[in-house]
């Protein structure tokens, strides 16, 4: 066969051709699902870690680099830790196949799908939400060079991408929690679908679905306190009410059914301008810690590992991925919400420097919480493309 030469075009046709691929991007872009996610434009250095302050004793370095808008993560069995995604549409399995708490194989598992920010582990299994549906991976870290095809065991949540990515876990009752945003900055979506501002729970199989927690515009990271086993979570505040106004927030659900005041109220005390006069935010169970306005905290966790002081244990840790539209960037830190049973005694920093308050620069922006069995600490961080591990040595 004779090889198949190729003519550069020239005049009118190279002209056509490029208004044909002009229309094909356009057309394409607009076709574009609208994921209303902040827009923060990549930083091009490198991870100076060395700018970030710890309280003496603690020291942070990185896990994993190069992992692509990391953000939630689950260990699995054999100590694989699986990331979601959400802007990237990747899955990854990482592996520390020394035991030196490095990174030694970073495996995409999957390019394709729909947001797939939460992930969750059970059984041997992989539970993965995008922003419609939940899929399980049976015996995932026996088949991570060979992934299988995901058994569905839900697909009929909301097709909305705003606020669609989906933070899952499992909950000390079995059940797999699965919160539903708001699709919107304010609105009273439940006219449309009871399920939106709200946390969903079902049983793994993904029978027995059932609205749990009401009026949550937003959250993006739960956990169960280890003594109460009741659920404690994040809500990102909603914007266009000024620099300072209305607080993110840190709830807790001591039962299943409670209203936490979206779109009413706000923070416990802050009247929505244009729901607030339907319902008296009296009417809502307040947070327990009102958290800075668009500091939008993600992951919370609390500790029980044996690597910190014994007073860490009596803390929240809430990772605040940093604001996007305040005149005067906040966040971009891990918080600590100390406690006294189920009241609120200080709310202060444990690690910041991500973000240069002169400069208004940031190099990260924490996203999730994970506590490995030796009590040290990942975080991930959507930014960096990065997860840190921080350790305590002792003063």
């Amino acid at each position: 066969m004779k090889p198949i030469s190729i003519k550069p075009l020239k005049g009118p046709l190279l002209l056509l051709l490029l208004l044909l691929i002009t229309s094909c991007k356009q057309k394409k872009a607009s076709e574009a699902p609208e994921t209303q996610v902040d827009e923060i434009a990549k930083s091009t250095l490198s991870l100076p870690l060395e700018r970030l302050n710890l309280p003496k004793g603690f020291t942070i370095d990185t896990f994993a680099e190069g992992i692509d808008d990391a953000r939630s993560m689950a260990m699995g069995a054999d100590g694989t830790l699986f990331v979601g995604t959400r802007r990237a549409n990747r899955l990854y399995a990482i592996q520390d196949l020394d035991g030196d708490y490095k990174a030694d194989r970073t495996i995409v598992l999957d390019t394709a799908m729909k947001m797939p920010n939460g992930v969750a582990f059970r059984d041997g299994a992989l539970y993965v939400a995008e922003v419609n549906r939940l899929l399980k991976f049976s015996n995932i870290e026996d088949r991570l060079d060979n992934l299988p095809e995901p058994e569905i065991i839900y697909d009929d949540y909301p097709t909305e991408f705003h606020h669609g990515w989906k933070y899952i876990a499992f909950g000390p009752d079995d059940k797999l929690y699965v919160p539903v945003g708001a699709p919107c900055n304010i609105c009273d979506s439940t006219v449309a679908d009871k399920r939106y501002a709200t946390i969903t729970r079902m049983d793994p199989d993904g029978s027995n679905r059932e609205i749990y927690a009401h009026g949550v515009r937003n959250t993006v990271g739960f956990t169960w306190h280890p003594e109460t086993n009741e659920l404690w979570f994040t809500d990102n505040g909603r914007d266009m009410m000024g620099d300072d106004v209305p607080p993110c927030e840190l709830n807790r659900a001591g039962e299943a059914g409670q209203h936490f005041g979206y779109p009413f109220c706000h923070g416990g005390t802050v009247k929505d301008p244009e729901f607030g006069d339907q319902r008296p935010c009296s009417d809502f169970v307040p947070p327990v810690q009102p958290l800075g306005a668009h500091v939008a905290p993600l992951a919370v966790k609390f500790y029980r590992g044996k690597m910190f002081p014994e007073e860490y244990k009596k803390y929240a840790f809430i990772a605040e991925h940093g604001s996007w539209n305040r005149s005067k960037k906040v966040g971009y830190r891990i918080a600590l919400v100390e406690l006294d049973g189920n009241e609120a005694v200080s709310y202060t920093t444990f690690i910041d420097g991500w973000l240069n308050d002169e400069t208004q620069e940031q190099f990260g922006r924490p996203v999730d919480i994970l506590f490995l069995d030796d009590g040290s600490m990942l975080i991930s961080d959507d930014y960096g493309d990065a997860i840190y591990r921080v350790t305590y040595q002792g003063p």
